[in-house]
């Protein structure tokens, strides 16, 4: 038996539910060289903002026990090097297409995903609206109810395919930030985002990175990542993609049965790029084993106590 590894997210369909994560292979360039596309359930892009940004200064990622941090600042072309540059390349890829959106201000993130509403190779965009290593946009709208329907309302208004709306886990109740999401009219959840941290360096005093703090990525952060993903399952049917931590299928299986319906992987892609693939290979040997026909079977079938 060949276990049915496709997934449903918000009408779309996904011919496997492994994709990378959002800033982990930029615009999937460099990994389109180690191994075909076509072989991952889709590709997030990095954050791609109004116009062009450098990010912060190096040093900008280190490495900490289980994890790593970075504060990258959203580094990247702007919106209209994307649509002329990038999107060629990622048109002729055989695999689903998400672009991560960030902005400082609602009309930032309005005006991009309005532009990305003309780009018909993608299939959705996700909403970035918990970075936690800018200075402004990012977290503010993803850490107050009233702002996060707000923002998510008004890219709804101009995107009209599916938009996923990533969550921070640095707040006091995620789960009150999926429902505000779900009420501005978001088709999907990402959880979650990286967890605020920073790093010293005992010999200079000084912090391990020019923005003084950054996100924690990485295994270290797994715990935190199904915690999340278990209390928006309890406050919402929609789709989530689970992120945080995911090294190879076992912690796969993990998130399927806290109530992830995909997952993205990110910081085990600097490691080894062809993680994903061998989650997929993992994934199938794991359900045949457990004579089940499909990846969906497993979804939020954690047994509580």
């Amino acid at each position: 038996m060949t276990p049915d590894m496709k997934v449903m997210i918000a009408g779309v369909e996904f011919d496997n539910p492994v994709l990378t994560a959002s800033g982990c292979c930029g615009y999937g360039e460099e990994l389109a060289q180690l191994y075909p596309l076509s072989k991952l359930g889709g590709l997030v892009t990095k954050s791609i903002t109004l116009e062009p940004r450098l990010g912060h200064p190096p040093p900008r990622t280190a490495e900490t026990v289980s994890g790593m941090l970075n504060a990258i600042g959203l580094a990247n072309v702007g919106i209209e090097a994307f649509i002329r540059e990038k999107v060629p390349f990622l048109a002729k890829q055989q695999t689903r297409i998400i672009v991560n959106v960030a902005g400082a201000t609602i009309d930032e993130y309005v005006e991009v995903s309005r532009r990305l509403n003309d780009v018909a190779v993608l299939d959705m965009i996700e909403l970035n609206i918990s970075c936690p290593n800018v200075d402004q946009g990012g977290i503010q709208f993803g850490s107050d109810p009233y702002l996060t329907e707000k923002v998510v309302a008004a890219v709804r208004a101009v995107f009209a395919r599916p938009l996923i709306v990533k969550l921070s886990p640095n707040v006091t109740s995620i789960g009150d930030i999926a429902s505000a999401a779900e009420a501005g009219g978001a088709d999907a959840f990402t959880v979650m985002n990286s967890v605020i941290g920073t790093a010293v360096d005992i010999d200079t005093r000084r912090p391990r990175l020019t923005n003084n703090k950054g996100g924690l990525t990485g295994p270290a952060i797994k715990p935190i990542a199904l915690a999340m993903v278990d209390a928006v399952h309890s406050r919402s049917r929609l789709p989530i993609i689970g992120v945080g931590g995911i090294s190879d299928w076992r912690d796969a299986v993990e998130f399927f049965l806290c109530g992830a319906t995909a997952l993205q992987i990110g910081t085990a892609l600097f490691v080894e790029p062809e993680a994903p693939l061998k989650i997929v290979h993992g994934l199938k040997d794991y359900l045949r084993k457990n004579k089940m026909k499909s990846i969906t079977d497993l979804v939020g079938r954690l047994e509580k106590y």
